[in-house]
């Protein structure tokens, strides 16, 4: 179900990360090599990416396969960006809301991504929609699991979170509601990366100071990749990569702030 990625660094064309390496996420869209669920991503694809001294990212997005796309290798060589975020989509229901289903969703300069399934959607997750107002609801891009996740995690955003807390807790909330989901999401707001490994398979690629890569499998055999735990929350700036195992949800652990460990 879907692959993704995330990067923070120098400047870079977005080919170099996307298209260019020898198991690229263009590449993982006919022929991932870690992915546990589903085999093709071939139903949509987007990437969004941050432009110097504007805080909004902009996006491209299709409801087609990747590699059928014939303007992505042009807007791939030419567009640089210091961060992004871009996903391809195995969709549950396919062709379901076409464009506006693809990842990433985006609101309030922030780019966001769900790799997995929610069990039972959408009557299991009808508790929780009840948190939400209105508003929240009929704002949603699509009318999917993924779109109504992000939906969740905005509304703690809102709430004061930080990216790791929103996520953190909307996967437990979401878990307890909806047992054997996955929920491997990844956000960025441009100058980190928050992700929950629940499911799926999530790696890093840190150079310390430099760039940091967090992706649904490596897109090279290079030996630093490091695999993330599951059932873990990873917050990642381009110095350093937090990872903090994330527990079943419990009374206390509902409202007690994430104790984040070092690595």
């Amino acid at each position: 179900m879907c692959r993704h990625l995330a990067y923070l660094g120098p400047e870079e064309p977005l080919g170099r990360l996307l298209v260019e390496p020898p198991h690229a996420l263009y590449r993982q869209s006919w022929a991932p090599r870690r992915q546990r669920y589903g085999t093709v991503n071939a139903d949509g694809f987007g990437i969004g990416w941050y432009a110097d001294g504007d805080p909004a990212p902009a996006r491209y997005r299709r409801a087609g396969p990747i590699w059928a796309d014939l303007s992505f290798a042009d807007l791939a060589r030419v567009v640089r960006s210091r961060a992004l975020l871009a996903a391809v989509r195995d969709a549950t229901l396919a062709g379901a809301d076409a464009e506006a289903a693809a990842a990433p969703y985006a609101a309030e300069g922030r780019l966001f991504s769900h790799n997995g399934a929610v069990t039972g959607w959408p009557g299991s997750l009808e508790p929780l929609a009840g948190t939400l107002p209105a508003s929240a609801l009929l704002s949603m891009e699509a009318r999917n699991d993924s779109a109504f996740v992000w939906a969740l995690v905005l509304a703690r955003l809102r709430g004061g979170d930080t990216e790791g807390q929103a996520l953190a807790d909307t996967v437990l909330d979401v878990a307890e509601a909806a047992p054997g989901s996955r929920l491997n999401l990844l956000l960025t707001d441009g100058a980190t990366i928050a992700a929950t490994a629940w499911g799926d398979t999530l790696w890093y690629l840190a150079e310390p100071g430099l760039s940091t890569v967090v992706a649904s499998e490596p897109y090279d055999d290079d030996p630093r990749w490091q695999e993330v735990p599951d059932r873990t929350l990873l917050v990642a700036s381009r110095a350093d990569v937090l990872l903090t195992p994330l527990k079943d949800q419990s009374p206390d652990a509902a409202s007690a702030p994430l104790e984040e460990t070092g690595t």
